[in-house]
């Protein structure tokens, strides 16, 4: 039977997720299908004939018909062929060799072994999906994320570390942390997009083939690789060195854990006792198929589970260094989930994108959480503020006034007033120093400026990398 619909689809990554999203899939299907694949690899076999013309080896005329015969091909074909041939590249070659002339046919493949197609071909789809599609994506989410730390970046927030209430922050501040780490993850998308290497060195990656052809059997992958965008690996065997797939693999996966942790973040924000953002709800969702009252902050917990989901294959990859000597078979299976991975984070990039554009902060409810610790979160100023004028262990003297504060209902302020010992410290504080105890709430450090300087200095590093 034929898959002909997302719902014939095993995966739920392409019933649910990827096949899901009209748009998403459009973006995607020309670099990860498997339509896409074989494409892909005629295109590199169009890419060898035409190197092996501008070296004298084929005629320009014959290239020009492999490539041409390579461009027209369908995924269709080769399947049929390979039902016959039981293997995937040699049904590829088989079907272009039937439509070239007589003359060009030994050309075909000429001096290749299957991987020098199948690595080169995703290389070369790989990088071109990260550049197009992932990383424009990703930077739409990072500008949401500006957006938000601009916005909020003189919005008091009660900071929290192990689930407490610590020091003010603001709101934009927490934005910024993924606004950098998001816009790091990119970097580093990119550049092991751009890392990816391809070959042309035959079956043991010695050129033994190749030797036979060429006087300088390098120079012709070098300028068959060039053709393409692509640089050759410093040494190669059947296959390219896996440590490429490995750090594509790495830099979505560590991209999707940053998301995830923004997501969650913000999930907890969701929390009913909490309630600091909201989810957009559209007017005829159902959060809950018994209680009509829930609004559940369901696109954030499923980036979350999108990274539960993907995270484990980085095993996998790591896997897949280890070839014995000059090629196994035990990654021919595994690798082809690598595309997998790249749909998954853009999925989750776009998701988070779009939750995060209809999210709706509550300053008002920033402001009452905040003033639930007002008193607590002046023992840190208060206590380095002792210390700077001289006072021998200021930790512990605040640590037992917040106790007597506690127990007493009072402002840590007024308690530290009051002690005898604490006065002659306390007259030596300035104006300004006094009012950070008396308002404690405006205690933010360089919050407001951290966010406005990462948010800044991110917008324009964006430049060119936004989609139109």
């Amino acid at each position: 039977m034929t898959i002909t619909n997302r719902f014939d689809t095993v995966s739920p990554l392409d019933s649910r997720f990827y096949g899901g999203d009209p748009v998403l899939y459009k973006a995607l299907h020309p670099y990860l299908s498997a339509a896409a694949g074989i494409k892909y690899q005629a295109r590199v076999e169009g890419a060898l004939a035409l190197a092996l013309a501008d070296l004298g080896i084929a005629d320009k005329q014959v290239a020009n018909a492999i490539a041409s015969a390579a461009d027209r091909i369908t995924a269709q074909e080769v399947a049929e062929e390979e039902t016959r041939t039981r293997h995937d590249v040699r049904a590829l070659v088989n079907v272009i060799r039937a439509q070239v002339p007589d003359d060009a046919k030994r050309f075909v493949h000429l001096g290749a072994t299957s991987y020098d197609i199948v690595d080169t071909a995703n290389a070369l789809r790989y990088r071109e999906c990260v550049e197009r599609v992932l990383v424009p994506t990703i930077a739409v989410l990072i500008a949401k994320c500006i957006s938000i730390a601009e916005a909020e970046a003189e919005t008091a927030q009660i900071g929290r570390t192990h689930g407490r209430h610590a020091e003010p922050v603001t709101f934009g501040f927490a934005m910024a942390e993924y606004v950098a780490r998001l816009g790091d993850r990119l970097e580093q998308l990119r550049l092991a997009a751009r890392r990816l290497p391809g070959k042309l060195s035959g079956a043991v990656g010695a050129f033994n083939a190749l030797a036979l052809l060429a006087d300088d059997p390098r120079a012709l992958e070098r300028r068959f690789l060039a053709s393409l965008g692509l640089h050759a690996a410093p040494v190669s065997t059947q296959i390219v060195p896996p440590e490429g797939w490995t750090d594509l693999a790495h830099a979505c996966i560590s991209a999707l854990g940053v998301m995830a942790n923004l997501a969650d973040d913000m999930r907890q924000l969701q929390r009913s006792e909490i309630g600091e953002v909201a989810e957009s709800f559209a007017a005829e969702q159902v959060g809950s198929s018994t209680m009509p009252h829930k609004r559940n902050p369901v696109s954030f917990e499923n980036v979350k589970s999108i990274w539960k989901a993907m995270a484990p294959r980085m095993i996998t990859t790591y896997m897949d260094q280890i070839s014995e000597h000059q090629r196994d078979l035990t990654n021919s299976a595994s690798q082809r989930f690598l595309g997998e991975i790249l749909a998954a984070t853009t999925y989750a990039a776009g998701r988070l994108a779009s939750s995060l554009d209809g999210m709706r902060v509550d300053r008002d409810r920033l402001k009452a959480n905040l003033a639930m610790s007002r008193c607590a979160i002046a023992a840190e100023p208060l206590y380095v503020l002792l210390a700077k004028y001289g006072h021998p262990d200021s930790h512990e003297a605040v640590r037992r006034l917040t106790i007597e504060a506690d127990r007493g209902g009072r402002t840590l302020l007024e308690v530290a007033t009051l002690d005898n010992d604490l006065r002659e410290y306390l007259r030596k504080f300035s104006p300004d120093e006094r009012r950070i105890l008396e308002r404690p709430e405006e205690y933010r450090g360089l919050a407001t400026q951290v966010a406005k300087d990462v948010a800044s200095s991110w917008r324009e590093r964006l430049k060119g990398v936004l989609p139109e």
